[in-house]
């Protein structure tokens, strides 16, 4: 399922494979030292930096200059900033097309071969590639220069990326330019751009599409499914040249079913091959899928056909020495066992779109997530108080390229392109509007296999969203019951400030998608009554002791788990981040509480009430 990067020096910063459903053994990690300039009044494609000779600076790829990793650490806002590098090709792919991608750049991206444009990508979550080979010429070295603009006063999702100088309240360091993994690989004249897996649990069966970038008639698509120990279970063929994009079915074998579930996470590995008519290989790509299914059955949610409470937490995914990029793929794992240990089964993968090989592990681990989108930065997260800002088509381009790439992983469970929109139910269609509806209609076209919440904690704006939801961070679990509780009379009111902001729910399922909240420090507990929100934040009335924690902790999950009205809840949050001390555990990682106890409580609600 995953290959390693065994022609890379181990130095290489973040050297494991990208895509590990989209896999090649052939590739080449551009991670490392880069040449490295700022562009204050972004004048540098007038001044010639395209052809420097050298910038003026280096950084560690894929690091941002603001994070700590990077070398830099400068924080300050970057309207634009430049990396270029020679790379060498690899003599055994002169006969190739050589394919180079990012794994995400913040935010507009442009980039050059040999001082030739050869792709722009605007978007600072999603992936993009470029065919070089053209620009390349048959050359054993060429020169790859990035531009990543990313101006303050540009309307654009940013996620929890404080748009002020410095950090506040639920807003941290900003990210500029590339903060994900760098990577050439060299592929045939025809080969495997997106897969996209549908399992088909009533009949024991992955059905796939692939997109290519040619369909001519000489070619041929083949699929092997195989089990763990790699025994081909069954194959597949398509000849190309008769459907635009060709599909092949693959057949699981009764006693090989292996369904995928929290706690059993089977998967089965895919191997692809586009031959040409002699049979010769020309692309080879290696994949896997989980058998396992998402359905509603009035207001619960099912995995598999059975009731699955889901116990989730609110990941934010930044650490402190390298901000949104992972400081190493261990660290992705990490969180993922921290949450697990708590007794969570699954995140809200929250205000950004999370590296692809964090979704890898919790599809290896078993552990449930939600794909989401960073689309704050504008009035879809400022509330009632916010600025006139509004969304543009870019949130519908790049959230439909997040959904594409990230559709197959079996862990993910639900889609939520916005969170905590505000309007009045009162107010007039607006730019807002037309985002949310075509954010949810292009996630219903592009999967019709899970569920799809319109936006996340306030203005539900789409009647037949299949989820509905709120946020409550009230601290008082008696007032939390009067609110939420199995017996609240105003659950799903969903009003804000006294303003009704949403359409009216209609009976789907329902959870509570942020709660708790809980402001702890250990160290600042004496001056609870004080709020030190400049150093310290969080929701609420601080606890004064850690018993009052666990006391609070318990009562709030109660007044949800046992509500049957209720399919999951999602607590806030996982760690720290920065000033905001809400978490399980602290920005380092290490604990806060007794896990343990943490689990056990979570756990035992479930067995009582559920």
């Amino acid at each position: 399922m995953e290959k390693d990067n065994l022609n890379q020096f181990a130095t290489i910063p973040r050297p494991e494979y990208p895509r590990p459903q989209l896999s090649r053994d052939e590739w080449l990690n551009l991670n490392g030292t880069w040449e490295f300039e700022f562009d204050p009044g972004d004048s540098g494609f007038e001044r010639g930096l395209v052809n420097k000779k050298k910038l003026d600076n280096s950084i560690i790829v894929p690091f941002v200059p603001e994070s700590e990793l990077s070398g830099i650490g400068n924080t300050d806002f970057h309207e634009a900033v430049w990396y270029h590098r020679s790379v060498q090709v690899p003599e055994a792919w002169s006969s190739q097309r050589l394919i180079l991608h990012f794994g995400a750049v913040d935010h507009d991206a442009t980039v050059w071969v040999n001082g030739t444009e050869v792709t722009r990508h605007r978007g600072g979550f999603t992936s993009f590639s470029a065919d070089i080979t053209d620009a390349v010429a048959g050359k054993a070295e060429f020169s790859l220069t990035v531009r990543a603009r990313d101006s303050k006063k540009d309307f654009q999702a940013r996620g929890k990326q404080a748009t002020e100088y410095e950090n506040s309240s639920v807003f941290y360091t900003r990210s500029t330019g590339i903060w994900q993994t760098v990577w050439l690989e060299p592929v045939g004249e025809v080969y495997i751009q997106q897969l996209k897996v549908t399992p088909d649990v009533g009949r024991n069966a992955f059905n796939v599409v692939a997109r290519l970038t040619g369909n001519s008639s000489a070619y041929r698509l083949s699929a092997s499914l195989k089990n763990t120990e790699g025994i081909v279970l069954s194959q597949a063929d398509a000849e190309l040249g008769k459907d635009l994009n060709p599909s092949v079915t693959l057949k699981v074998p009764v006693d090989e079913v292996h369904l995928w579930e929290p706690g059993n996470p089977y998967l089965y590995p895919i191997e692809f091959i586009i031959s040409d008519r002699e049979g010769k290989a020309i692309d080879t790509v290696n994949s896997y899928a989980g058998l396992r299914s998402i359905s509603i059955e009035g207001t619960s949610v099912k995995v598999n056909g059975k009731p699955l409470f889901q116990r989730l937490v609110l990941d934010q995914g930044y650490w402190p020495e390298s901000l949104m990029t992972a400081p190493s793929d261990e660290a992705l794992v990490k969180d993922i066992k921290l949450s697990m240990q708590a007794g969570f089964n699954g995140a809200r993968m929250h205000q950004k779109v999370f590296e692809e090989r964090y979704i890898y592990h919790a599809d290896r681990l078993g552990y449930l997530v939600w794909g989401e989108f960073g689309d704050w930065g504008v009035s879809t997260g400022a509330g009632p108080k916010g600025n006139n800002q509004h969304p543009t088509a870019s949130f519908i381009t790049q959230w439909i390229e997040a959904v594409e790439r990230d559709y197959s992983h079996p862990a993910i469970v639900g889609w939520c392109p916005l969170n905590e929109t505000y309007q009045k139910l009162t107010d007039q269609i607006t730019q807002l509007d037309d985002i949310t509806h075509g954010m949810f209609a292009a996630t219903k076209a592009i999967d019709a296999s899970r569920p799809v919440l319109d936006a996340s904690g306030y203005s539900h704006r789409v009647s037949d969203s299949d989820i509905y939801d709120s946020h409550l961070y009230e601290q008082n679990p008696e007032k939390f019951e009067e609110l939420v509780g199995k017996d609240a009379e105003k659950m799903y009111e969903n009003d804000l400030d006294g303003d009704q902001i949403s359409v009216h729910y209609k009976g789907q399922p329902y959870f509570v998608s942020e709660y708790g909240g809980i402001w702890w420090n250990a160290e600042k507990a004496a001056i609870a009554s004080g709020k030190d929100q400049e150093h310290s934040w969080g929701y609420g009335e601080r606890v004064t002791t850690i018993e009052e924690f666990y006391e609070r902790f318990e009562k709030l999950t109660e007044v949800l788990v046992s509500n049957p009205k209720m399919f999951g809840y999602c607590y806030t949050e996982l760690t720290d981040v920065f000033q905001e001390e809400n978490g399980i555990f602290s920005f380092d990682r290490t604990p806060k509480f007794d896990i343990d106890r943490i689990r056990e409580i979570q756990e035992g609600l479930v067995k009582k009430y559920r």
